[in-house]
């Protein structure tokens, strides 16, 4: 097939690579412009740039993908592939390819539908995700599905370690998705909206710890909400991320959010009575440290509370 690709991050990578193992004609390359990146702020490409480069691709940047109308419709493309583009596609631009255009959402829709598929299908809880294809609309993220391929969610995997996976298994099932609207094989399915969820872009709040929810919730957020916002409180007045943590078998009778270690091992009581450990953490203008060094270098009063109290 001829087509155009339109993706911005690392995500969207694979797929790009495999329409060019797949031998499909890629007309060019959208993604977003490039930008200041670093404490030096230089410019930098998008993941997607650096691989349409690698592989002689062709690659425009708009600012706006909307005013791109004409010179989209003057490529003639059978089909447009978006994977993270960041932009919102006009119905007039989904209106040009004979087959629309293809989207590869990272859960299994309608269920989280959004820009954050992967972090709020790990900080939910989830057992299971996985990828869909789907015909995009002037909707968000409700256009017809094509094609699933599911995947089980590790108890401890995070966000950051989920996302390739599902990138993984995203580049093939985009490949058998264009087969099968070639040759007429496959039936779009409309989504039962009566089931959607939705999985908003991050904010800082979101990473914020209310140590009152039990501590299997908070560390299901905090698997999810890496690599930011993260999950983060306060201790002594300054902010105190957790990176990496754990919930504990032990149950304690303290107060929500209070700190405490026993046999070198940093811990901090949840709702219901849970327990979290905390096993790597950082203190505003510190680097990250495991519950070790931390106790090494903070001498816990036994009244440490964790948050605004």
């Amino acid at each position: 097939m001829k087509l155009a690709f339109l993706g911005t991050p690392q995500f969207a990578v694979l797929t790009l690579e495999a329409l060019a193992e797949a031998g499909h004609q890629i007309a060019a390359v959208y993604t977003q412009p490039d930008r200041p990146k670093g404490r030096g702020q230089s410019l930098a490409y998008s993941p997607v740039k650096e691989a349409a480069l690698r592989l002689g691709l062709e690659v425009r940047q708009p600012e706006r993908v909307r005013r791109c109308l004409d010179e989209l419709a003057a490529l003639q493309t059978d089909v447009m592939v978006v994977v993270g583009y960041g932009q919102i596609i006009p119905q007039s631009i989904i209106d040009l390819p004979r087959y629309g255009i293809v989207n590869v959402h990272a859960s299994l829709l309608p269920k989280y539908r959004g820009a954050a598929p992967i972090q709020w299908a790990v900080a939910s809880g989830e057992s299971v995700t996985g990828v869909t294809t789907m015909q995009i609309n002037a909707g968000l993220d409700t256009g017809d599905m094509l094609l699933k391929a599911e995947t089980p969610i590790g108890p401890e995997e995070t966000a950051l370690e989920l996302g390739p996976r599902l990138a993984a298994l995203g580049a093939p099932l985009l490949i058998q998705t264009l087969a099968g609207l070639e040759s007429g094989t496959i039936q779009p399915i409309p989504q039962n909206d009566a089931e959607a969820t939705l999985a908003p872009i991050l904010t800082r709040e979101h990473g914020l710890i209310d140590w009152n929810q039990p501590a299997v919730v908070i560390h299901n957020r905090a698997r999810g909400f890496l690599p930011w916002p993260g999950a983060w409180t306060t201790f002594r007045g300054h902010r105190f991320n957790v990176w990496r943590c754990r919930v504990a078998e032990a149950e304690s009778p303290a107060v929500p959010g209070t700190l405490f270690s026993h046999a070198r091992r940093l811990y901090a009581t949840c709702g219901a009575g849970t327990t979290l450990e905390l096993t790597e953490i950082q203190l505003e203008g510190r680097k990250r440290v495991d519950a070790a060094a931390f106790l090494n270098g903070q001498r816990l009063s036994g009244n440490d509370l964790l948050g605004d109290h």
